[in-house]
């Protein structure tokens, strides 16, 4: 989805969760209420989004920063920490700003003042898929270069 978003330079207008409870409802031809159910699923999606995103950051954060740190280093350890994941938070917001509904979204908008939202939405994309083909490239790069498990002698 990133790379037709960049292509076609288009942003979403309806999120991802009432597209696909819509076309599975016009598909089966049950009656449904979507917009119900669909504010409901993207609330508790985001939830777990958020959750699961912000522990993974720790955890890695949490590693990392074991490895590096002393006694003397530790409150710019800590100061480091909460500035990375205020920005990891807002960055997370800005991401899933898009895949809410609109009323949401508008609240979104009210709340972070006048952004200019198409913009960081264009390049959270460029940057995903920059960092999905580098990502790709050095697996298969790192598998190319590790000895065969399966060839004996």
């Amino acid at each position: 989805m990133a790379t037709i978003n960049i292509i076609f330079d288009r942003v979403g207008k309806t999120d991802p969760v009432t597209r696909g409870i819509e076309i599975t409802v016009n598909y089966l031809g049950i009656q449904f209420d979507v917009k119900f159910w669909s504010q409901h699923i993207s609330f508790i999606l985001v939830g777990i989004i958020i959750v699961t995103s912000i522990r993974g950051l720790l955890i890695t954060l949490t590693k990392f920063f074991y490895a590096i740190s002393s006694s003397k280093s530790s409150n710019v350890i800590v100061l480091l920490l909460a500035q990375i994941m205020g920005m990891y938070f807002v960055s997370s917001v800005l991401l899933i700003r898009m895949s809410m509904p609109l009323e949401y979204r508008a609240i979104i908008t009210q709340v972070l003042g006048e952004l200019q939202f198409n913009f960081y939405h264009r390049w959270f994309d460029v940057i995903f898929l920059v960092s999905a083909l580098s990502s790709i490239l050095f697996l298969y790069l790192a598998h190319k270069q590790a000895p065969e498990k399966h060839m004996t002698p």
